[in-house]
């Protein structure tokens, strides 16, 4: 079967989705595609854009996919990873600039503007200047020159892509300047040119001892940068991860959103599924991403209420590839439909959205599409069962990220622990804690502080308690969490039965490969329930209290 005929939404008869109408500016997808092909945390096959280090893709299917975007209103697209390799780096130069010259022009096709991503060593990297300091006037001069050399090819192109001073990436703090500085020096060679820096966030000490307590990866943001707000030129955008930790199941809002007022911001969200199944299993993010938007950021305020005032631009990884179906998992694409409508409207709902893929994908059968409806609006909370509740996070397999691994990361360098031991649970992140807390609105911090009206889905999040702390359900949070990995399991079983019910109604390609992807699931989630159920029975040695089998 052709990619044409098992397409996303868009079918050949020209059926589309509502017209964009959108007060975010900005609309942006980030690929994390490496130009050797592969694609970091990709699921969907190899790269759209890259092969053999080189740009290499097929021009019908970049066509049909450049259509898909702009039918959800996707307006920006950056196609190569934030982690440049050298060779990547090359995208710059006038080796490569033509072929990134013809893949843009593609895109430019339907209004599609290109991001570059751009190594911040570049001048040292690839001028051979003995610096990359931003205050270096041979420095300043080599981005000037880099940035006419690139607009001679993509004279629209909207800008470049930093990931600086992260995960091992050099970046202007390793030289003792500010962030500002970083920004600026690469936003001044393109204000001439009209582009803009779109400044990535997610700076924060990866090497952290577990042994500190007070060290907290989730201040790390509004730490590094909100001391700076008003220093950044204003043709630079922050681009912050919508939670303080890593795109987890379920974590709160970050608090730099909407808190630098004298500074552009961008929202950033993962399509492609890391921490949320890897598109093996189901997992409809609009009913995350609703909550994100209709989070608090204040006493009065919703975070939706920010777009298009403090927040001018949302930004999100992409999950698309070379697979057959473009997500790996067929009903994964309505994930990335869901950004694209959400993000023109943070205000539509997942139901709405959700409900839109459906028909445009299937048709308006209700006997097929209210099923489908179904699975996916509970995919979520069907997720959070049987691997991370209350806040938790994390406790996955180290470096792949998929699957159970309880204290895969408590003792790594990387920052992000539960610290569970024989008593208690959940890291203290009030004032008597790490004062994580103090970084949000006042209203903010009395509501995540006070045990009586913290989000009980976030509750481990932010206190740490003992197993016997009751919930409002009466359950201890031990229990809650007995129940809930045993409740999950169920629930994928019960998605199997469903799934099969609709054969009849699907082609079978489709059928065959959601199937697969769930009996896939269920496996994981017997095995997520397992391990996490056997691992705080053997800390605690608090039995289920309705008996059923757990590993000792």
């Amino acid at each position: 079967m052709a990619y044409s005929e098992y397409n996303m939404w868009l079918q050949d008869t020209g059926t589309t989705p509502p017209p964009v109408n959108s007060k975010i500016k900005e609309r942006i997808l980030n690929h994390w595609d490496n130009i050797n092909g592969s694609v970091e945390r990709g699921y969907s096959g190899r790269s759209l854009f890259f092969d053999n280090d080189n740009i290499s893709y097929d021009p019908k299917r970049i066509r049909d996919y450049a259509r898909f975007l702009a039918s959800i209103g996707i307006n920006r697209v950056c196609c190569n990873n934030v982690n440049v390799t050298p060779r990547a780096a090359q995208m710059i130069t006038k080796e490569l600039l033509p072929d990134v010259a013809g893949l843009a022009a593609i895109f430019r096709e339907f209004d599609i503007r290109f991001i570059i991503a751009v190594d911040f060593t570049s001048p040292r990297l690839l001028g051979g200047q003995a610096t990359y300091d931003p205050l270096d006037p041979a420095v300043i001069s080599w981005w000037e020159n880099a940035a006419k050399e690139v607009y001679a090819h993509i004279p629209d192109l909207a800008g470049f892509l930093v990931k600086a001073d992260s995960e091992f990436r050099d970046g202007p703090a390793a030289l003792g300047r500010t962030q500002a500085d970083g920004a600026n020096v690469i936003a001044r060679a393109l204000t001439p040119l009209g582009g803009t820096v779109y400044w990535r966030c997610f700076v924060y000490n990866c090497m952290q001892d577990w042994r500190d307590t007070k060290t907290d990866r989730p201040k790390a943001a509004y730490d590094h940068f909100f001391p700076l707000d008003g220093n950044f030129d204003d043709n630079v955008i922050l681009q912050i991860k919508h939670g303080p930790s890593d795109f987890q199941v379920r974590e709160p809002n970050s608090p730099l959103l909407g808190a630098m007022k004298n500074t552009n911001q961008a929202i950033e969200l993962q399509i492609t599924q890391e921490y949320t199944g890897q598109q093996i299993d189901l997992y409809a993010l609009a009913v995350q991403w609703e909550e994100v938007f209709s989070s608090p950021v204040s006493d009065t305020q919703k975070m939706r209420d920010l777009m298009g005032k403090e927040v001018s631009a949302i930004v999100a990884v992409a999950n698309t590839g070379l697979d057959i179906n473009w997500t790996g998992h067929t009903l994964a694409q309505a994930n990335l439909y869901s950004f694209g409508r959400m993000a023109c409207d943070p205000s539509l709902t997942a139901r709405t959205v959700l409900s839109e893929w459906v028909a445009l994908t299937f048709g308006e059968n209700p006997a097929l599409t209210q099923p489908m409806l179904d699975m996916l609006l509970k995919s979520r909370y069907t997720y959070e069962k049987y691997t991370c509740p209350l806040g938790l996070g994390w406790m996955v397999n180290i470096s792949h990220h998929y699957g159970p691994s309880p204290e895969g990361y408590e003792f790594m360098k990387w920052g992000t622990y539960h610290r569970a031991n024989f008593e208690a649970i959940g890291v203290d992140r009030t004032i008597n804690g790490t004062g994580y807390t103090q970084q949000y609105h006042p209203h903010l911090t009395k509501l995540y502080t006070d045990l009586d009206t913290c989000p009980e889905n976030l509750l481990l999040y932010f206190h740490r308690l003992p197993y016997s702390h009751k919930l409002k359900s009466g359950q201890t949070i031990l229990q809650f969490i007995y129940n809930t990995h045993f409740e999950g399991v169920d629930e994928v079983e019960e998605f199997i039965r469903l799934w099969n019910t609709l054969r009849s109604l699907l082609p079978e390609a489709a059928f065959t490969s959601v199937l697969e992807r769930l009996e896939r699931q269920l496996e994981n989630a017997k095995e997520w329930r397992d391990v996490v159920n056997t691992y705080f029975y053997r800390l605690t040695g608090i039995s289920d209290e309705k008996g059923r089998l757990i590993y000792d």
